[in-house]
């Protein structure tokens, strides 16, 4: 579907050259010759974004922008200021008030349109759901990344080794970091009074650990503990947080997979608590396969039965006879210490 671009700017050559270039480029395109026709137009029509003139007799581009912005139907909507003025007051006065971006006159084609791509893709980002049980918060981040909308480079950050068994983090120790699991598979869990061992998550290559406590600014309530010989890149908390609270839409987006990955734990502790132990143990079977790239499960290599039942929440010897029971009922097939899911549907529904 056609993305529509509303143009604000009040010289008329200017609004035609633009628009013709959009037009050429397969936009829709609307026109407004002045600020306050813009506003009208922009809150009868809803564009997908916005390029504004800032210098504008009557209602200028900041004054757009204010009342665009203190608008349910266009607060989110992307904004972009065409100007010849460069000072930096300026850019940061627009900036502080919400503008996404710059565009200064004169400009191109191409740099007129790498700023819209750049624009929509964010909002497409923004607008996305992302699966918060199932690496959802390494998702946005990786999305955000190709699109330019964040600007972090993991190759710029030192990465260490890590053996098996080797602590990543430890509970109650302040964070100093975001990790990005380059290589291998790592565990988070709890301890309780009594010492018993309590897993509360499973990442693998590709996933950013430890950032909870980043937002909240709190200790580690858990500890990290490397199933296998990986490697990990630091990434300074300070880096992560003033790229990620630069902007206060992705910061909102962030924060909402946040809230919902808090809501699926206690989902989960609810589960431990009330489901049975065949329930628990289906769906443990599930989001394990999904953690691990849809691979089959290697039980007795980086996931030992130890591990499955601390995380399930029972014993190892119960554990082994659940999953006994599900290969005779043929749900799954475990062969050399691998398990492999052989009926999604029916683990995913079972009635007791």
């Amino acid at each position: 579907m056609k993305k529509t671009i509303l143009i604000i700017d009040d010289h008329l050559e200017i609004r035609e050259n633009t628009a013709e270039i959009l037009e050429l480029s397969g936009f829709n395109v609307l026109k407004a010759e002045n600020g306050r026709v813009g506003v009208d137009v922009a809150l009868s029509s809803k564009p997908d974004l916005i390029i504004c003139d800032i210098m504008m007799p009557g209602l200028d581009g900041y004054g757009v922008l204010h009342m665009l912005r203190n608008n349910h139907t266009t607060e989110h909507t992307p904004f972009i200021f065409l100007t010849a003025k460069t000072e930096r007051s300026d850019f940061r006065r627009g900036m502080e008030m919400g503008a996404d971006d710059y565009i200064t006159k004169p400009f191109d084609d191409i740099e007129l349109l790498h700023a819209l791509e750049t624009r929509l893709k964010k909002q497409e980002i923004i607008e996305k759901k992302y699966n918060r049980e199932n690496n959802g918060f390494s998702n946005l981040v990786t999305d955000l990344q190709n699109t330019g909308a964040l600007t972090l480079d993991i190759s710029k950050y030192e990465s260490e080794h890590y053996s098996r068994k080797q602590l990543l983090y430890s509970e109650g120790k302040r964070p100093r970091y975001l990790f990005f699991l380059k290589s291998g598979k790592l565990k988070t869990y709890r301890v309780n009074e009594d010492g018993k061992e309590y897993i509360t998550s499973f990442y693998s290559k590709g996933d950013y650990i430890g950032y909870l406590p980043l937002f909240e600014n709190v200790s580690y309530t858990d500890s990290a503990e490397l199933l296998e010989d990986s490697e990990v890149v630091l990434i300074p908390k300070d880096d992560f947080l003033n790229m990620v609270f630069s902007d206060l839409r992705l910061s909102t987006k962030f924060i909402k997979l946040i809230a919902g990955d808090l809501a699926d734990k206690e989902e989960r502790m609810l589960r431990l608590a009330y489901d049975s132990l065949r329930k628990r143990i289906a769906k443990a079977l599930l989001e394990i396969q999904e953690k691990f790239d849809k691979e089959n499960l290697t039980m007795t290599a980086s996931i030992t039965r130890e591990d499955f039942a601390r995380y399930v929440g029972t014993a190892t010897e119960s554990l082994i006879r659940t999953l006994s029971d599900f290969k005779s009922e043929k749900l799954i097939d475990i062969k050399e210490g691998k398990i492999q899911i052989l009926n999604k549907e029916k683990l995913n529904h079972l009635l007791f």
